[in-house]
């Protein structure tokens, strides 16, 4: 049951907030400049590549290097095609997990390690075969971490993680927001450098911005009926989130929705991109978990009953999108069916800031969900 009160309380939510979730959210925009800052310290600004690569790999463990790779891959499109290596282990522990370089990775890829522990020894074999290849490596980790002795130097380039004195509190969530970009800046930047995607440092800097507006919009101190992100949170109590999306950018910001959906709030989602999502979700809708599966739900017993688990779809477009849209068709079939729908689409801006927002505004939501849940 989903603690409304709890919402409107900003003692409260802080109160809740044991592994500062709400806090890395708020800083996200801090956290991007930092990023910038340290990437630029450690020489990727200076770097003159003789082009793009062959193809980028990316490793890492859990969500954080997941949707690092997903947003990537997205921004990069097919210039240079963008693998995530996926770690084997018998558990999701540093010391179990390790990864392995396909057959045909040579020189003229690269190898990109974003962790935010850096104590992997998998991580560190990884970088010692792709310098034996020749391939070129950069991580970005925790500074002082064995991954970044084993980096540094001839073996490839290390940027610091941007991090924040309360930071070592707790153990890092994988879908917490201050780890994502903490961790994804600076390999943006340096892909900008390499020509494999456009985020020149203006562009981070108004990705920052926009990071710090949505603070503005959706922080604990804003009040549930002018805050998108409690409203979105208290629309989800209760429900399964259907989440759908519309828009190229907007595909990573669902998928990395509903694992934050998961992770932190132990709320199950199902995500798909428009129009498909018509096709592959329209017998959900028509089954049990529409609305008006149970017409008695009516009478329930609010007090003694738990509430039954329905449908609610979440639609996010990455932008105001002119002509062809299948979002009229989003709704008619929802609405057909008794299933509620939330939309949230972001302010005009480039690719990066509007899928910026878009993941800003669902971590907030994912954020107050899990607090309000747990109280």
């Amino acid at each position: 049951m989903l603690d409304e009160s709890l919402l409107d309380s900003p003692e409260g939510l802080a109160e809740a907030d044991h592994r500062g979730l709400l806090r890395g959210a708020a800083e996200a925009g801090a956290r991007v400049r930092t990023a910038v800052r340290h990437a630029a310290e450690a020489g990727v600004n200076d770097l003159k590549p003789d082009g793009r690569p062959r193809a980028v790999l990316i490793a890492g463990p859990g969500a954080a290097a997941t949707h690092a790779a997903d947003l990537i891959g997205t921004l990069a499109g097919a210039g240079s095609p963008v693998t995530r290596l996926a770690p084997t282990g018998v558990a999701p522990a540093a010391g179990a997990l390790r990864w392995e370089l396909p057959g045909w990775v040579g020189s003229v890829d690269l190898l990109l390690i974003t962790t935010p522990d850096g104590t992997e020894p998998g991580l560190s074999l990884l970088a010692e075969q792709a310098y034996r290849r020749g391939c070129s490596v950069v991580a970005v980790a925790p500074s002082r971490s064995p991954l970044a002795d084993a980096v540094n130097g001839s073996h490839g380039l290390f940027v610091p993680m941007a991090t924040a004195p309360y930071d070592q509190e707790e153990p890092f969530a994988a879908s917490a927001p201050g780890v994502l970009w903490a961790l994804l800046t600076p390999l943006l930047a340096l892909l900008d450098r390499t020509g494999v995607l456009a985020a020149p440092p203006d562009v981070l800097g108004r990705v920052a911005d926009r990071l710090d507006r949505v603070a503005e919009r959706c922080g604990p101190a804003i009040a549930t009926y002018s805050n998108p992100a409690k409203t979105l949170a208290a629309e989800l109590a209760d429900a399964l989130p259907v989440v759908w999306t519309e828009g190229v950018s907007a595909g990573p910001a669902g998928r990395r929705f509903a694992a934050a959906l998961a992770e932190l709030s132990g709320t199950p989602a199902v995500v798909a991109e428009l129009p498909e999502a018509l096709a592959a979700h329209s017998a959900l809708l028509a089954g049990p978990l529409a609305a008006s599966a149970d017409p008695e739900d009516f009478f329930r017993d609010r007090v003694d009953e738990p509430p039954a688990l329905h449908a609610r779809v979440v639609l996010l477009r990455d932008r105001p999108i002119g002509g062809l849209t299948a979002a009229p068709g989003a709704r008619d079939l929802a609405l057909s069916h008794d299933t509620p729908i939330s939309e949230l689409e972001p302010e005009e801006g480039g690719e990066l800031e509007t899928l910026a927002e878009l993941i800003a505004m669902t971590d907030f939501a994912a954020v107050y969900l899990a607090l309000a849940s747990r109280a």
